[in-house]
């Protein structure tokens, strides 16, 4: 018999609460989690909207796909942490209310913002790394333990350091597009177990073999 997790357990491992399915135990409207995404944590698991992800106090976004694993420790900064530094001072006097706010609104609603946070599927995150706001990090990437990621990260590439920069590209330029095209992670569940093997003991070519055969494989 055929038994597949189910998404939207809040709880996936039935010995181990200090693991989760994020999307279940998301509520702000400000960020998407896809299906299967898990988090861990030894201490606080559920909280991490509130805890791992800071500053969301703008209308920007955090997008996370699915598949991805996402370490104890890491936190996204979203813009609301950005500070004015077009003048002398960096100080967020408006944020105090009173007339600081009512001379000076104007400043803080003009600060450039980078937009959302997007990750792509299929991202691992290591222990205690951080992402800055507005960063992309593309399918299959990897952010290495303690990683400052401060720019877009390309897919299947591994960075690490503060900055992050960097450390290797998983595959060639062709098998990244190949996996890609093939977008396993956008596969009907059903196929993914099917497959679950050659997902993560196979190549980019026995991942296209899969996507063309079912019809599934992009351009």
């Amino acid at each position: 018999m055929t038994v597949i997790p189910d998404p939207s357990q809040r709880f996936p491992l039935p010995h181990a609460h200090r693991t989760v399915f994020l999307k279940p135990h998301v509520t702000s409207a400000n960020i998407e989690v896809g299906d299967y995404t898990y988090f861990d944590d030894p201490d606080r698991p559920t909280a991490f909207e509130t805890e791992n992800v800071l500053y969301a106090f703008g209308p920007e976004k955090l997008i996370i796909g699915k598949y991805c694993a996402i370490a104890a420790g890491t936190r996204f900064i979203m813009a609301g942490a950005n500070h004015p530094t077009a003048g002398v001072s960096t100080f967020p006097f408006t944020i105090f209310g009173g007339t600081w706010a009512e001379q000076t609104m104007d400043i803080i609603t003009s600060i450039p913002s980078k937009g959302d946070t997007v990750v792509g599927n299929d991202v691992w995150f290591g222990y205690h790394t951080l992402i800055m706001p507005g960063v992309r990090i593309g399918d299959g990437a990897i952010i290495a333990t303690g990683a400052v990621v401060t720019g877009d990260v390309p897919p299947y590439t591994i960075v690490g350091g503060n900055p992050a920069q960097p450390v290797k590209q998983r595959y060639a330029d062709e098998d990244v597009d190949r996996l890609l095209r093939a977008a396993w992670w956008d596969w009907p569940v059903e196929l993914v177990t099917d497959n679950v093997r050659a997902i993560m003991a196979g190549t980019p070519a026995d991942i296209e073999k899969i996507a063309r055969d079912n019809g599934l494989f992009r351009g």
